[in-house]
């Protein structure tokens, strides 16, 4: 099975990379994060995860970047916590776009790692994508990153690469973090 796996950043993403591609899966990493912001932010995560797929000899693949549409899909919104409507709604429009991708890229699942920092609600992000799964008509694989010793290899790997780990997830800082 060839599946794309939507990956928010190197940091997130590291540990499940490392152990997919040690597994020998056949897959692709999509970098499509318009929730990012600003741009020069979005750039240093978009090299540094493009860097970590190269380390680990893996196919990368960058969307547009299209923070007018989050920013019109989100407003109203934008002072709401994580974990909030406004999460459902980011994970929604980039899962969408990840199941259009794979599914006119003959990929036969997608997965993501939305929801392997501890910041984010992995039922919430697992909840969105299995309904953008049914809508696309592929299945989603949920991805474990968190457990199993997952947590502390991606807090080796962010120390060992010396990654770029940031401190908000894209959309605004988190304030008192």
């Amino acid at each position: 099975m060839r599946f794309l796996l939507l990956s928010c950043c190197a940091p997130c993403s590291c540990a499940v990379i490392e152990k997919l591609a040690a597994e020998k899966n056949n897959f692709s990493v999509l970098f499509y994060n318009p929730n990012i912001r600003p741009l020069a932010e979005y750039q240093k995560r978009l090299n540094e995860n493009k860097a970590l797929c190269q380390r680990y000899n893996v196919d990368f693949i960058e969307l547009e970047y299209d923070n007018d549409r989050w920013c019109a899909l989100t407003k109203g919104l934008e002072d709401l916590p994580e974990r909030g409507e406004r999460c459902s709604i980011c994970f929604g429009m980039r899962l969408r776009r990840a199941f259009e991708y794979a599914k006119a890229n003959g990929f036969d699942a997608v997965a993501s790692v939305l929801g392997v920092s501890r910041y984010k609600d992995l039922n919430q992000v697992n909840r969105v994508a299995h309904e953008e799964a049914v809508r696309a008509g592929l299945p989603y694989l949920e991805i474990e990153g968190r457990k199993g010793g997952m947590q502390e290899r991606r807090q080796q790997l962010i120390k060992e690469l010396n990654l770029y780990n940031q401190d908000y997830c894209g959309c605004k800082p988190r304030e008192n973090s």
